[in-house]
């Protein structure tokens, strides 16, 4: 465990090369949500990470705000470690806020002196449960990305906001939520070959106004530059401007709250309509009780887009799969829900505590290499049944149509 305290030095040091968004991405966090010197920070996030190696160590770098960094996230030890430095904000990023839920209850979950948590990727399912039961007074969750400029951050403690932007006077801001073709997903433009904001309710893609030279506005793009031309999109408000495409789908509400939705990356199509793996996942989370859920499209010969598939973790054999399909049925639309359900002892995880899926859809249905067991939907039955290995080879053939 390390303690970071720079207060009375900087004005000694010559941070050149951290200066510019780094600096301001700190500061800036720190100011908004209210930080001082007298605040102590618990980061136990990877270093490499912009919410570990700047947004936490750079309060201590550039504000002089005493900072606890922790070699790897535990989370037995996170409350006790807030408790033993006498931490009064705390970090997260990714599954941590579920890791820590999942814990058996114990009277250090209560005995901290936490008076904020800030950080991106906690679930709205589980966001009042989780600070009533760790009573965290307040939990201001961000969105961003290290390259793009596109930033924003809900300092209200708005339950399951991302950020906020004013829809009486959304010009005077550097973001902006940009409507999109509901299937394609492409950018969609008026009759002047303009961008169009979208109204609240209106899911759209999440833009950050490109403004050169400026440390916090610019965007500076890939050593790829055809990756870079992907991520800039030209004449968004007037002619020759230029604005940062964050890829992610976001929607507003009558007040201005931003709530993410889903990654452009993060959907497959099935029977031509376009699948939210994010909404999906949610929502098996809330009917299973099993909060380690990815969800995925594989492909299946003879028919176009993919068709769903969930893995869920159930090291105990705790998934009702009637209940599964009974919440399910209410809750989604009957192309959203997984034709294949997998269930799995282990989940892979990255060093940013975000599950992995690669694994699993690179494997699909494939029941030959797959040791788990799979599910398929009986449409007829309205009910999950095993995946065996003539109902397979039907699927494959073309003999069973989904």
């Amino acid at each position: 465990m390390l303690m970071l305290s720079f207060a009375g030095c900087l004005c000694s040091i010559h941070f050149c090369v951290l200066v510019g968004r780094a600096f301001f991405a700190a500061t800036g966090m720190g100011d908004m949500i209210g930080l001082t010197t007298s605040d102590i920070v618990y980061d136990p996030l990877p270093l490499y990470h912009t919410a570990g190696g700047i947004l936490g160590v750079g309060q201590a770098l550039f504000a002089g705000i005493p900072t606890v960094i922790r070699r790897k996230f535990s989370a037995t030890q996170y409350w006790s470690d807030c408790i033993k430095y006498g931490c009064t904000a705390g970090q997260y990023i990714g599954e941590i806020c579920r890791y820590l839920l999942n814990m058996p209850e114990k009277p250090e979950d209560s005995q901290h002196k936490l008076r904020i948590m800030f950080g991106n990727g906690l679930r709205p399912t589980i966001w009042e449960e989780f600070q009533k039961r760790f009573n965290v007074p307040k939990i201001s969750e961000f969105y961003g990305s290290t390259e793009g400029n596109a930033n924003i951050i809900n300092i209200d403690g708005k339950v399951g906001a991302v950020g906020f932007v004013s829809v009486l006077f959304p010009a005077v801001y550097p973001v902006a939520l940009l409507k999109v073709d509901e299937e394609t997903r492409e950018i969609v433009r008026d009759s002047n070959g303009l961008c169009i904001r979208c109204k609240p309710g209106e899911a759209g893609e999440f833009i950050g106004k490109i403004i050169q030279n400026d440390p916090i506005r610019d965007f500076h793009g890939y050593a790829d530059q055809n990756a870079t031309k992907k991520k800039v999109v030209k004449d968004v408000f007037k002619k020759g401007d230029f604005a940062f495409l964050s890829g992610d789908i976001l929607v507003m509400d009558d007040e201005g709250y931003l709530y993410f939705k889903d990654r452009t990356g993060d959907t497959f199509r099935w029977k031509g309509e376009n699948v939210s793996t994010i909404e999906v996942e949610n929502i098996i989370s809330r009917v299973t009780g099993l909060s380690d859920v990815i969800v995925y499209g594989v492909e299946v010969p003879g028919t176009e887009g993919r068709a769903g598939m969930a893995a869920i973790l159930d090291r105990e054999d705790a998934l009702d799969l009637e209940h599964l399909y009974d919440g399910m049925a209410k809750s989604l639309a009957s192309y959203a829900r997984p034709l294949f359900i997998r269930t799995v002892k282990e989940m892979e995880m990255t060093g940013t505590f975000k599950l992995k899926k690669v694994t699993v859809q690179k494997e699909g249905f494939n029941i030959n290499i797959i040791k788990d067991k799979v599910f398929f939907l009986d449409v007829k039955k309205r009910a999950y049944i095993p995946l065996t290995t003539d109902i397979y080879n039907k699927i494959i053939s073309g003999e069973m149509r989904l």
